[in-house]
């Protein structure tokens, strides 16, 4: 974007998450302490200063229809997912949308971004306990829920509030280049690309139970027994039913397969066994992996990662100290 200073506005409004504000801020300042030149302006709606989710007062510089911005972000908080977003909202992000040169969403922000419409035909994310929502409401927007973030085009959209900062690096990336990247990512003791997606970080198997008792016996099974023998054919003997049909009632409830689901719950169980700090042999075989390769593999297609990685990457502050 040449030398120029370059402007980012922030969208913050009443319930807005704090951290969502600071970690992009911060991303962009410390480019500034490295040699780029951003200049970071918080609006409101009406300009009026507005109150975050844990109470922190949040000065604004002006109201969304003065500045014009180089980037516009908006960021989230945790009412809109569960309520409809209000139109001083939407009117807001439409007018710092339409001037900007690139448009971007933190964590939940992108509810607003969706209805203000500027999500449609357009590929996005959000935070994945809510990308369902988010999908429902934007129904011509393809919501990626594993995503740390999206880019379509001009629009950026990204997850949960620390993923701010993965997009604020690339963004910065995108006008500065990879080395003054690496070194705001040094100086800020996080990574510039994260590998793997938001399951890294996500409850397994979120979603609705199965509707049907018969369905939902064959998934309490596996759930109490991961390591049992739930081979198709086993599991459709303790219904009394054809594997063909046991096949079908587990892709018409739940979307998937006997099998995939059985992995799915070792691979919960396995991220749970590792987080309390067993070793990944150790966790193998309790999670009921036949081996510690055939673990790894799953690991490395849900996550782009290692068992080993994902336990030093999310191991406890407790188990830290304790060795």
């Amino acid at each position: 974007m040449g030398p120029a200073t370059h402007r980012v506005a922030i969208l913050v409004y009443d319930g807005v998450k704090l951290l969502d504000v600071a970690g992009p801020a911060e991303v962009f300042a410390e480019a500034n302490r490295l040699g780029a030149d951003y200049t970071i302006v918080l609006v409101s709606p009406t300009g009026a200063d507005v109150s975050s989710s844990n109470g922190i007062r949040v000065a604004v510089d002006a109201a969304a229809t003065e500045p014009v911005p180089d980037t516009f972000l908006v960021a989230g908080a945790d009412l809109y997912p569960r309520t409809p977003v209000p139109r001083d909202l939407i009117e807001a992000a439409r007018t710092l949308a339409v001037r900007a040169a690139r448009v971007a969403s933190i964590c939940t922000g992108a509810f607003i971004l969706g209805a203000a419409g500027l999500l449609d035909g357009k590929r996005a994310t959000t935070h994945w306990k809510v990308a369902h929502e988010l999908a429902s409401r934007c129904r011509a927007t393809r919501v990626e829920p594993d995503a740390i973030y999206v880019r379509d085009g001009t629009t950026y959209t990204s997850a949960g509030v620390t993923a701010g900062i993965d997009l604020a690096l690339a963004l910065v990336e995108e006008d500065q280049g990879p080395e003054l990247t690496r070194d705001v990512a040094r100086a800020l003791v996080v990574y510039v690309q994260r590998s793997g997606g938001q399951s890294q970080f996500s409850a397994p198997l979120q979603g609705p139970p199965p509707r049907s008792p018969a369905l939902r016996r064959i998934t309490d099974l596996i759930t109490a027994n991961p390591g049992g023998n739930h081979s198709l054919g086993e599991l459709a003997k303790h219904l009394n039913v054809s594997p063909r049909h046991l096949t079908r009632l587990f892709h018409d409830e739940l979307s998937t397969t006997p099998a995939r689901y059985v992995e799915m719950i070792r691979f919960g169980m396995a991220k749970a066994l590792l987080d309390q700090g067993h070793t990944a042999t150790r966790t193998a075989s309790l999670a009921g992996f036949p081996n510690y390769e055939s673990m790894r593999r799953v690991f490395v297609r849900q996550l782009s990662i290692s068992p080993a990685a994902y336990q030093r990457r999310f191991g406890t502050a407790r188990r830290a100290n304790a060795g």
